[in-house]
């Protein structure tokens, strides 16, 4: 016998794609950040130990 309303779990599924996208996107977003400062940390640390040499 097939049931009769609307789809079961459909609303909460979409809802629960939704957020686990944002939450990679976030993770994503974070690690990038993170690495970019790293190389800017590095760049000037290189840059001051050159300077200190010269």
């Amino acid at each position: 016998m097939a049931k009769k309303g609307t789809e079961k779990n459909t609303k909460n599924k979409a809802k629960h794609t939704k957020l686990m996208n944002r939450k990679k996107n976030k993770l994503k977003e974070e690690k990038e950040h993170r690495k970019a400062r790293l190389k800017e940390i590095i760049q000037k640390f290189k840059e001051d130990k050159s300077a200190n040499n010269n």
